[in-house]
């Protein structure tokens, strides 16, 4: 007990002794991307590290996100409560409180718009001192703007007290945090600065217009670029907070590149994102959980092709692509270009596998396609009835069994279902049956017309018929438990496949082949996504593992198409022992991810901010 007492307080005199931490995100209690899964991921790993008075997070507070994540204070006795109750003092909108996630940091949340009335202000000075023009009328801008004034307050009032007589380190997340860094700066505040940019916005316009963004990468004029995209505003800030910070940092080499040429400076540091892998861990149970969740996949896939035709489900694999529609940037083209290919490849070589791949991105819709909700709800009927059948001959059957004399027969079953339900069943599957094609798109797209994906199955025929090895379902919106077709959420879905598919041609990091990886499924991303060109360089032997990779770096379509259909056709004849092995040695694997191990490089970071 004695030992027990003297490690708990010396690791308290530890945590006395290190610098206080803030970190500074727009993300902090506001899930609104993926920068919100690194934060909220990385807390308990750095609560660990900095302790529960030395680490604090500092965000927007928005009311109806406030209301799921955020949990008020009631003790104000600390240093940075008793600072909040200063500025709640002064007028300014600000909550102290907890963020509901594991390891509970404290938080300090800012109303951007309790603000509003002083933006004129703060634009004339964003202008003035440091060259930044924020335009009215922009909403997101000026939140931003708003935001970051008020955490340059916060900052510059904790330098007016002693909290700033010992060491602090203020590090601030991507665009959205960045404006207060010009200014701590220009005040000579004792705060270390660091700023992390995810992915630069100009970076990301320009991959989604130019094929061969990385070739032409050295050549861009970033003034003349974000001109032409209306996104001078935010290049200016990026510049500023890139420019400004004591340690300038990226999330992988690849994003490195693009902060060189369009923000002026190369990072100094390399943060690779990591996850919670204990949120994901099933350890000998992953197998179990794939065929559990499967089974549910497996109901979709019949109520949504059966009613045309069927397949052998136990030959069937799932695969799928997710994230943000953006054609180009998240290789949706390369995707459904090497599936054409596999439908092809499979066809010619007599394969007795079939595979469904589902696109689950975001697009405009006007509500679930009625075909496909009636389809659903027709197959439901009809296992309604089946239920019906199975209890009337179950119970029918026993009693015949145990009154039976003479000589043991077993029983005529049709004898035992009553004519009515018997017809019940026909009636229902004979109404769900149907001639038409299963749907490609489960949504009634706003613009069907326009659409990408739709066009590119549309032309290559590639449109769910009989004789197609490969099925397209294109489900316009995320998965949650909500989802009527699916009734189960994102990362249930994801163990119930069997691949993911992500080769993407412009992605700053990319956590979708991570979260397959902790989830015990292999994946396919590109060297130009930033957790792939991470594997290449750090992982040995990572096809054995289930990380496979695409190479894109010479921007020949043609080629990365067919090396990812030869890819995914070898995937599809791997043998059910071999892909079960590969579950396992995906999710060993995915633990060289966790922030137990990537942690470190933050903390670098920090210890760098300390030296300059």
């Amino acid at each position: 007990m004695k030992a027990a007492k003297l490690k708990t307080e010396n690791e308290q005199q530890e945590h006395l002794d290190k610098p206080t931490l803030f970190e500074v995100a727009w993300e902090v209690c506001n899930q609104v991307g993926g920068i919100y899964t690194v934060i909220r991921s990385k807390v308990p790993t750095v609560m660990k590290k900095w302790g529960h008075q030395n680490y604090f997070l500092i965000g927007p507070y928005f009311a109806d996100q406030a209301a799921a994540h955020f949990d008020p204070a009631t003790d104000f006795s600390s240093p940075i409560g008793k600072a909040v109750l200063e500025m709640q003092s002064r007028g300014f909108e600000v909550y102290y409180g907890q963020w509901i996630v594991s390891g509970r940091p404290n938080v300090v949340l800012f109303n951007p718009y309790s603000v509003f009335d002083k933006l004129d202000e703060i634009r004339y000075y964003l202008f003035k001192d440091y060259n930044i023009s924020v335009p009215e009328g922009d909403d997101l801008l000026d939140k931003v703007a708003a935001f970051g004034f008020q955490v340059k307050e916060f900052f510059h009032y904790l330098c007016e007290t002693s909290v700033c007589d010992s060491q602090m380190i203020a590090h601030f997340h991507e665009w959205m945090a960045g404006i207060p860094i010009p200014g701590i700066r220009k005040s000579n505040l004792n705060i270390k600065t660091i700023f992390t940019t995810h992915a630069t916005l100009l970076g990301r316009y320009l991959a989604m217009n130019d094929h061969e963004f990385y070739q032409h990468l050295p050549f861009y004029n970033w003034e003349e670029e974000a001109n032409k995209f209306n996104v001078m505003p935010i290049a200016q800030i990026e510049r500023a907070s890139a420019h400004g910070a004591h340690v300038f940092t990226t999330v992988s080499d690849v994003t490195a590149q693009e902060c060189t040429y369009l923000l002026g400076r190369t990072p100094d540091m390399i943060l690779p994102n990591g996850l919670n892998i204990e949120r994901f861990e099933a350890t000998h149970e992953v197998q179990n959980q794939h065929v559990q969740v499967k089974k549910k996949i497996h109901e979709f896939v019949m109520g949504h092709f059966f009613q045309s035709y069927s397949f052998d489900l136990d030959k069937t694999l799932y695969f799928f692509t997710s994230g943000r529609y953006e054609y180009q940037n998240k290789g949706y083209d390369l995707t459904l270009e090497a599936l054409a290919r596999l439908n092809w490849k499979m066809q010619q070589a007599g394969t007795d596998m079939t595979v469904v791949s589902f696109f689950i991105t975001k697009r405009p819709f006007y509500s679930f396609n009625p075909e496909v909700l009636q389809s659903k709800a027709q197959i439901e009927d009809v296992g309604r009835v089946v239920e019906e059948i199975k209890e009337q001959v179950g119970n029918r059957l026993y009693n015949e069994i145990t009154t039976i004399t003479g000589t043991y027969e077993f029983p005529d079953l049709r004898a035992l279902v009553d004519d009515y339900l018997r017809l019940k069943l026909r009636r229902n599957v004979q109404s769900w049956k149907t001639q038409n094609l299963p749907k490609v798109v489960t949504h009634q797209l706003v613009d069907d017309a326009k659409d990408e994906i739709l066009n590119f199955l549309r032309t290559s025929n590639l449109v769910n018929n009989r004789h197609d090895k490969v099925k397209i379902v294109y489900h316009p919106d995320f998965i949650s438990t909500t989802n009527p077709l699916f009734k189960m959420d994102y990362t249930q879905f994801v163990r119930g496949c069997h691949l993911g598919i992500f080769p993407s041609m412009y992605e700053p990091w990319g956590y979708t082949p991570l979260e397959c990886l902790a989830s015990g499924l292999p994946s396919v991303t590109s060297n130009l996504a930033g957790f792939g060109d991470y594997v290449v360089k750090n992982i040995p032997d990572h096809d054995e593992k289930g990380m496979y990779i695409i190479e894109r770096n010479d921007g020949n379509f043609n080629r990365a198409a067919e090396e990812l259909a030869n890819m995914l056709f070898e995937f599809v004849n791997l043998s059910r022992r071999d892909r079960i092995a590969l579950r396992y040695k995906c999710e060993e694997a995915s633990m060289h991810f966790d922030w137990s191990n990537l942690g470190k490089y933050y903390g670098d970071a920090c210890r760098l901010s300390l030296e300059r």
